[in-house]
Parts: structure tokens; C-alpha cells; sequence
């Protein structure tokens, strides 16, 4: 099967497969920290026990759909407005090279969802998918670009995820701090 539009949907299947198994996480997490403050028997007097784990499920699944949806946004932007910055190619067959990149977040959202209860697991699968896409996808347009094009590519890439990283970061440590700081002793 040689049909280009085959990877297509790969995206969505691995942004929800990611979601899905940090959702499944938090679910556990939340139940937990419910149990332990004694909220969670109030909250059974209310709801069945199903319809809380569905509704925290629901809630978790949604929030992280969107952050992966956002991230996989600024990643298309970064990577197209790099392309267009640095590489010589000016049709976008470049691009279509790398679609079958996409079995990279595929299989790492597959053994997510297998490793859904361990937190770092999930985290360095998500960071050595995006760190392998990355390599297969400068492997893949390196006709396209000089040498000095390709240390420009990686360099705009490691400087905007690294300010990016740093930003969000610094934005909630400061918010834990004032957090912290507005609880009374």
C-alpha cells in the first residue's frame, strides 16, 4: 500500500494515545491524593465510583489533547518556518519525505500506553520520540540544505524549544512560588 495519505491520521492516533496514557496516570495520582485528604468517600455520596473515575479520566484526557495539540501546532510552525529560513527546497517536497515520520510517535504512544502508571517512563518515551523524530527528519531533508543551512536548522530548532522550555518553566515556578508564598501560616 503506496497511498501518501496513509500516515496521515498517525498524528491525532498518537496525540490521543499520549493523552490517554498520562490521563490514565493522573487519574491514579488524583484518586489517591482524594483518598488520603478523605474527600473521595464525600465525593462517593454523590457519584457512583465509576463516574468519578470517568469524569477526572475525561477531564485529564481533555487537558492533555490540548497541550499536545498546541505543541504539535508550534512544532509544524517551527519546522515550516525553519524550512522556509534555510532550505532550498521551495515546493515542500521536502516536507512530504518526512511523513513517515509520524510511525516514530506512533510506536512511542503505543509503548506509553503500555507504561501508562510510570510517569518518568512516559515523559523520557515522549522526549526520546520527539529527539529520534528530529534526527530522522534533518536525516531526511539534509539534500536540501548546506552545511551552514543545516547548523542554522539545528540551531534555530535547540534555541527556540530551549527558550520555549525555559519559559514555561520560569512561568510556573514563579506561579508555585506565589502560590506557596499566599498561604497563610
Amino acid at each position: 500500500m503506496s497511498n501518501r495519505y496513509l500516515t496521515g491520521h498517525f498524528a491525532l492516533i498518537s496525540i490521543i494515545l499520549f493523552s490517554l496514557s498520562l490521563s490514565f496516570y493522573g487519574q491514579s495520582f488524583i484518586l489517591s491524593q482524594l483518598e488520603n485528604f478523605g474527600v473521595y468517600e464525600g465525593m462517593l455520596e454523590f457519584f457512583t465510583e465509576g463516574g468519578i473515575k470517568l469524569a477526572i479520566l475525561f477531564l485529564f484526557l481533555l487537558i492533555f489533547f490540548m497541550i499536545f495539540s498546541a505543541l504539535k501546532l508550534i512544532a509544524d510552525t517551527t519546522i515550516q518556518l525553519s524550512m522556509l529560513f534555510f532550505s532550498k527546497d521551495e515546493d515542500g517536497s521536502e516536507l512530504n519525505k518526512v511523513r513517515a515520520g509520524s510511525w516514530i510517535f506512533l510506536g512511542a504512544s503505543l509503548l506509553s500506553l503500555l507504561l501508562m502508571q510510570e510517569i518518568f517512563f512516559i515523559v523520557v518515551i515522549f522526549v526520546a520520540a520527539c529527539i529520534i523524530y528530529f534526527m530522522f527528519f534533518v536525516y531526511k531533508i539534509y539534500d536540501s540544505l548546506s552545511i551552514l543551512s543545516l547548523i542554522g536548522f539545528v540551531f534555530f530548532h535547540v534555541v527556540f524549544w530551549g527558550a520555549f522550555i525555559l519559559a514555561v518553566g520560569y512561568t510556573s515556578l514563579r506561579l508555585y512560588n506565589s502560590f506557596i508564598q499566599s498561604i497563610p501560616f
